[in-house]
Order: structure tokens, then sequence, then C-alpha cells
């Protein structure tokens, strides 16, 4: 299923990431007393009462260089153009501003549901002063606030009322995979090289992909393939994409509908911080992930080229060791044809599943090469385990205390599952529960 998108839209310092991060029930966004510190990560998943959704904090995305209202305007219009449903957030301290009338008209015209939400109504005595907000024209406005997390849930069951989840091609057959990264590290050229035709557009200049592009095609073996693109975004015949964030949230998106994602490096450029980033998307979402490093042909390379690079790699992205790497070219066409392979092979490494019986073989001899640790004189104990998920492929290991299992602990379990199977290219979720 697409998840519905929850856009966070309004002036500066109405608290609108402490918002987000109240709804995504985790501290992501920076939160400072002052206008314009979001400078982290702008996209998070949200869930409320059973229904899952996207939320993006458009605080994140400024342009610092431009005017206060031209910054206001960015954002609105990325949120209208992404988001299903949008928070527009105002200040009950401050009252109505001419920035909240500037953005409301803008939301007003965008045809998308938007509640009005009043945030800093600290207490019952505050609520009286919010009906001057009815003035805005975008109906009741919904008394909140962010940093006590009082009146969210009235807010959210009104979100969900929009709420409608797109239904994705449930063939189990057909592979569906995406290409991420920075931009112009090559997206566009290794798709057109991929399906040997011009089916997207390519320059030279960051960031020309617009409009999401699903392309459907054949391997020579027979495996079905949906191509997902990542793409920017168009608006009235300009270009408002403007930030790295920016694309990391398309990405997001494309990542929540992949089976597997191709993390795309920039082999003239080398690796950089947001590279990393990037890729601890799709790390985190539990996808199969295949390292392609692109423009390869473009180096000057000697014996030691590949093997430096890759260690380069292995160092810089030590939460992918699990990864595959390919080199290759989109101009020369070098090795793409491993790639139709390689993605079915981690496609079927995501939904491997283990027989308990043998699993349990695997972790008992686990622990006889290296017995659990003890924590205050108190031991901890395996019972026995079991596969419980895949995509990505999930163990629960039920022992006499969860808090006993220290993380290097669980990496070890993990590392003699790994070499007693074959699960390149899929991360593994290993789980602690205590026996009952």
């Amino acid at each position: 299923m697409t998840k519905p998108t929850l856009a966070i839209v309004g002036r500066p310092n109405v608290g609108k990431s402490t918002l987000f991060n109240r709804i995504a029930g985790e501290r992501i966004s920076i939160v400072e007393d002052e206008p314009g510190v979001t400078r982290d990560r702008i996209y998070a998943h949200g869930d409320w009462l059973g229904h899952e959704f996207s939320i993006i904090d458009t605080g994140g995305i400024e342009m610092s260089d431009q005017p206060f209202m031209h910054q206001i305007k960015h954002q609105a219009e990325i949120a209208i153009e992404e988001a299903d449903v949008i928070l527009l957030i105002v200040s009950g301290r401050e009252g109505i501003t001419d920035a909240d009338e500037y953005v409301s008209r803008l939301l007003y015209k965008s045809n998308k549901p938007v509640i009005l939400t009043v945030n800093k109504v600290d207490n019952p005595e505050m609520r009286s002063d919010i009906y001057e907000f009815y003035s805005l024209g975008l109906g009741d406005p919904f008394p909140v606030s962010g940093t006590h997390g009082i009146g969210l849930g009235d807010v959210l069951d009104e979100a969900c009322k929009y709420f409608t989840d797109e239904p994705v091609d449930d063939d189990d057959d057909i592979i569906r995979f995406s290409l991420i990264g920075r931009p112009n590290v090559g997206k566009s050229s290794l798709i057109n090289a991929m399906l040997g035709e011009n089916r997207v557009i390519v320059s030279d200049i960051a960031g020309t992909t617009r409009d999401a592009i699903d392309t459907s095609f054949t391997s020579g073996s027979g495996q079905e393939f949906l191509m997902i693109d990542t793409a920017g975004m168009r608006k009235k015949g300009k270009v408002y994409e403007n930030t790295e964030k920016y694309s990391a949230m398309r990405s997001m998106r494309a990542i929540d509908r992949s089976d597997v994602v191709l993390v795309v490096l920039n082999a003239e450029e080398g690796i950089r911080e947001y590279d990393k980033r990037i890729a601890g998307f799709a790390h985190e979402a539990g996808k199969g992930i295949i390292i392609v490093v692109n423009k390869w042909d473009t180096l000057d390379k000697d014996n030691h080229t590949m093997k430096e690079f890759e260690e380069d790699i292995r160092s810089e992205f030590r939460y992918l060791d699990y990864a595959p790497i390919v080199y290759v070219s989109a101009k020369t066409k070098q090795r793409l044809h491993l790639l139709p392979e390689m993605i079915e092979m981690v496609s079927q490494n995501q939904t491997l599943r283990i027989p308990s019986s043998v699993l349990n073989d695997v972790i008992m001899d686990a622990v006889a090469i290296n017995p659990t640790p003890t924590d205050k004189g108190k031991r901890l104990k395996i019972f026995y385990a079991t596969q419980v998920a895949v995509k990505p492929p999930t163990f629960v290991i039920f022992v006499n205390e969860e808090e006993l299992m220290h993380f290097s602990y669980a990496r070890f379990l993990e590392n003699q599952i790994r070499r007693a199977f074959e699960f390149e290219g899929t991360p593994i979720r290993i789980i602690a529960r205590r026996r009952k």
C-alpha cells in the first residue's frame, strides 16, 4: 500500500518541528526556540489508531537566500504538491499574522484538505482566543499544545478522515525496485541504459527528473520488474526543488513502494555524507539493498582501484556490510547485465524462510562458540528462536530477560545466521522477547 502523506506547514517558530516529533513519536527534527532552525531530517512515518502515514515537516525546506514570504510560499507549494492532507500550524499566543493569512490563501486554493491547527494553547483559558482564526476561512481551528501533546488526537482523527490507501499491484511475481541517490549520480542514465530506450529525460544538470515514471520490463530470464523512478517536482512550469532534503523526501516515497533499492554512487565524486544518509533510509525501511557505483568508466584505474573503492564503501557504510556492490557505467553499459539477476537474487533472499528446527540448531551452535553474556551476575539464557516475518527476514529469540540481549551479542547472532543461510542484500531483524 502507498501510505498517505501528512504535511506540516506554517511560518517559522510556530512549533512545526515540535508537532512533527510528537506525531512521529520520536525526536527527529531539531527543536529550538529560534525561527528557522529546522535543518535535520524532515520525513518520518506516523501511526494513529491503525492508520499508517508519512509526515513531512516542511520547515526543513527553506531557501535562506530568498525573501521571507518566498520561503513560506515555497513550503506551501511543496505541501500542496506532495501531501494528501495539510496541517496549517499557527500560534495561539501571537494570533493571526500577515504570514498566516498569506499561506492560508495559498492552501485554500489548493483544493487539498487543510486542518487549521492552533499550537501553543497550553491551558484551557487560552481556548477562548482561538476563535479569531475562523477568519482564515479554513474551517474549525483545532487547539493543541505540541509541548504537552494536548489535542493532537483530535487533529489526527480529523486527518484520518481524508486518508485513503492507494492499492498497488499485489502480484507477488513482480519485483519492484527503485534507484536512489544524490542528484546527478546518473540515476536517469542508468534507467535508460537498463531499458535500452530513452524513457526518461537525461541531463547533466542535477535534478532534471521532474515526473515520477514507473516502468515495467521483463528480463531475459522471464522475470518481471517494475522500476520506480524518483522524480523531482514541477509546478506551473517552474522548478522549486532546491535542497537535498526535498530529494530525500521523494526517495523515501519510492523506498516505501520498493522491494529492492539500488543505492547509486558517483565514482567520480566518491562517497558523500548524504550518500550514507539516504542509504540509511532504505536500511531502516528493511528493504533489499544493492550498492551501484556508476560512471566507473571515467576513472583512471589500476589493479587496486576496485579493491580500494570497496574498502571505502565498507568503511563508510558499515551498516550495509550485507549489501553487494556492482561497478557499472550507464554510458558504456559496463556490467549492466548483472543488475536484473542481482535484483532477483536479493528479492529472493528477502523472502527466504528458515525452518525453526534448522534455525535453532544454528543458534545453539552460536551459543556454544560464544557463550551468552552476563550483566550484574545474571546470564542471558536463550530458549529458542523462530522466524516471524519476511521483507526483511525477522527473527524472534525467546530469552529470560530482554535487557540482557546486548546489541553486540545480537549482532554476533545475526552474523552466524548470515553464515548459515543466504541473506546477501537484505537486512535482518532480531527481536529479543521474554519467554512467558
